[in-house]
Order: structure tokens, then sequence, then C-alpha cells
């Protein structure tokens, strides 16, 4: 009877552990867009990048607050200058919940149950001509329930941009970070 009662348990284990979601189920959405998704050289878009996961399930800031969270953070690479220049920094989108880790000597940890969504400024140059430009961005997210994290999915994220129309001059508050990206 013993030995029934160990198996058993046994069984309900590994049974829990397979009911256990995949990281492809628990991210419901992964993707970048262009805001508007359509431009004309020139002009300065907003790149968004947006996750969307299971209830129960959270993720993270690009930048921690407490240096002892600091591994519980996304990261974000964006490709070289191309007809699309990324201007100003990429911040955490407002919103974050905190709570403390004493475990982990963190007294000040940053999530987003649910998922979120992070935006950065991108120029589309001058010379791009009509048609339909792409941009490819790396995004890495960490998502973790009340009792665990999965390992960091590196996902290839490609947000498209329709141009069209007349070429109009970069807005001054980006010129000097595009010509600078252009001169690398």
């Amino acid at each position: 009877m013993k030995l029934f009662a160990i198996a058993l348990s046994a069984l309900l284990f590994v049974s829990s552990a397979l009911a256990q979601p995949t990281i492809n189920e628990i991210i419901k959405k992964a993707e970048a867009t262009f805001e508007p998704a359509t431009a004309r050289p020139g002009e300065t878009v907003t790149l968004k990048i947006t996750v969307q996961l299971m209830d129960g399930w959270h993720t993270y800031p690009l930048k921690q607050e407490d240096p002892g969270a600091r591994a519980q953070s996304n990261k974000v690479t964006f490709p070289a200058p191309g007809d699309i220049v990324y201007v100003g920094e990429m911040f955490d989108p407002p919103g974050a919940k905190e709570k403390a880790e004493p475990l982990a000597q963190i007294e000040k940890m940053l999530y987003y149950p649910g998922g979120a969504t992070w935006e950065r400024k991108a120029v589309v140059l001058p010379t791009t001509p009509a048609g339909t430009v792409s941009s490819k961005i790396k995004f890495r997210v960490l998502v973790c329930d009340k009792d665990n994290c999965l390992p960091p999915k590196p996902f290839e994220l490609e947000a498209t941009l329709k141009v069209a129309g007349k070429s109009v001059a970069i807005d001054q508050r980006y010129q000097a970070e595009v010509d600078k990206a252009l001169q690398k």
C-alpha cells in the first residue's frame, strides 16, 4: 500500500509538471509595429513592442531600479541605421507593479502583470524611397508566475512601415542624433 501511495504521488507530480504551459502558450502575443503605419520620408514614427501574457504571468521592465533586481529585466537590441534610424531612448511603460523579494535581498522589483507595451521614436530617412520598409528588432523577454521563471525567450520581431508622399524635414529634436547615427 505504501508503494502504491508513492507511485501515485510521483504520477501526480509528473502529470502536474506536464500540465505546465509552454512559453509559447504563455506569451500570447509578441509583436512590433510602427505608428502611424504610413509615413513620409523624414517623418518621425513610434515603434511599439507589445507582449501579452496568459493570466497569472508577468514580465519585467528593461531597467530595474533596485540593483538586486537587475537580472529580472528584458532586453531590446535595435538594428543598425538603414531606412529607419532609432532616436531617443526606449523607456519602460508606466504602470509597473512593485514587490519586495527579501530572500533575494530585493527591496523593490518592478513587473508587468499580463505584459506591457514599450515605445521608441524612429525617423524615416528623407532618402527612403516610397514603398514598404521593415526593421528587425531583437527582444529577449523574461516571464514568470508567482512561483518560478522560465528561461528568457528571444524573439526577432519585424515592424513594417509604408513610406509614401513627399519628403519632409527631420524634426530638429532628432536631427543631430540622425546625423551621428549615419556617420557610424
